[in-house]
């Protein structure tokens, strides 16, 4: 972690859907690592309270800014002048993919294409690093995990936005690279993240949370679905090292990069529910299942790139995480920590811990 202080500090860094889940973890993290962070944020989120309990409107410089209007986000870029971008701004939801899919497209492919198209010629920026997702890949009902180099698709409208930004990632490297961009260009694939502080609707670790502090029974639609489920802290460690590989040697380290479990470790929604139950101490659910929307039944990526290559590996096992992040709600709701406090805390412990 010494490597990432000595890099970090005084970089001036940019982070879109900064006041996002994820966007609100790594701007504290940014932060702490002496960082000069910069922030584009989205009005209306789900998610902003966290990013205001963190206190982060005072730590950082944000912008709030729709990152579909190209003219005033490129206007941003120019006038801050980045030496670092981590892109983090999306719809993130494969229900509301289905509800808004225009909406979702829009955000998630054509922003991508904004962020992309507006750094093209700012000499000052070095990485660019586009956070896309695990749901990018061509579901082919494989057990042993997506590579990087495996078929891009999408059967829903959030999963196919995803696999539509990959493309056009993929073209503005292949298309630009040495010739006007002098930078290096990345895609980081995680998936099924969990944290403390996240309010999305529809996600597993919130409703279930929402449900223990109200007494009420935890709804599940999909039990025996098996998921990668990670620690928001594990992917935000890869981008942080991904940044700095990028930096120094643009060319090796372009390209997508899968950041999730080791292998053989997807566990059931079931299985992680109760886990977080005996967390929290009681708790009781019910199995509702929903046949209507289709969801990939197992997902894994395979990460053999990013530990051979980055030397980045998953630092927490699952049943570490989930309570990890059920202790971050339980301290936060009983009032023992401030979210700043505890998020402080989980960060410097996973830099301390081996």
């Amino acid at each position: 972690m010494k490597l990432l202080k000595k890099f970090y500090k005084n970089k001036k860094v940019l982070i879109t859907g900064a006041t996002g889940f994820k966007g609100a973890w790594l701007s504290l993290w940014l932060k702490i690592l002496g960082a000069k962070v910069y922030a584009i944020g989205y009005s209306p989120n789900k998610n902003k309270k966290l990013f205001f309990s963190l206190n982060l409107q005072k730590k950082i410089k944000i912008k709030t800014l729709d990152i579909r209007n190209y003219k005033k986000l490129k206007l941003f870029i120019q006038k801050i002048k980045p030496e670092l971008i981590f892109h983090m701004a999306a719809q993130p939801l494969i229900l509301d993919g289905y509800k808004k899919p225009y909406f979702t497209y829009e955000v998630n492919t054509l922003g991508t294409l904004n962020i992309l198209e507006a750094s093209r010629n700012v000499r000052s920026i070095k990485s660019l690093i586009c956070v896309t997702s695990d749901k990018c890949y061509e579901s082919n009902y494989s057990t042993i995990g997506f590579k990087e180099n495996d078929k891009l698709g999408g059967i829903d409208p959030y999963s196919g936005s995803k696999a539509s930004a990959e493309i056009i990632i993929n073209t503005y490297f292949k298309s630009y690279f040495g010739k006007e961009i002098k930078f290096g260009i990345a895609s980081a694939r995680a998936g099924n993240v969990i944290g403390g502080g996240d309010q999305s609707p529809n996600r597993l670790i919130p409703d279930l949370v929402n449900s223990l502090n109200k007494n009420k029974k935890i709804i599940l639609r999909n039990p025996d679905f098996n998921r990668p489920w990670q620690h928001v802290l594990e992917p935000l460690y890869g981008y942080l090292i991904l940044g700095i590989n990028l930096y120094k040697f643009p060319k090796k380290f372009s390209g997508p990069w899968n950041f999730g479990t080791e292998k053989n470790t997807v566990t059931s929604v079931l299985k992680i529910v109760k886990i977080a139950i005996k967390k929290w101490g009681y708790g009781e659910l019910k199995i509702r299942r929903n046949k209507k929307i289709y969801e990939q039944t197992n997902l894994q990526l395979n990460i053999d790139k990013a530990k051979k290559i980055l030397k980045w590996k998953p630092k927490y096992k699952i049943k570490e995480s989930v309570e990890l992040t059920i202790d971050w709600y339980k301290k936060v709701i009983r009032k023992k920590y401030t979210p700043e406090q505890i998020t402080k805390k989980n960060i410097l412990e996973y830099m301390n811990s081996k």
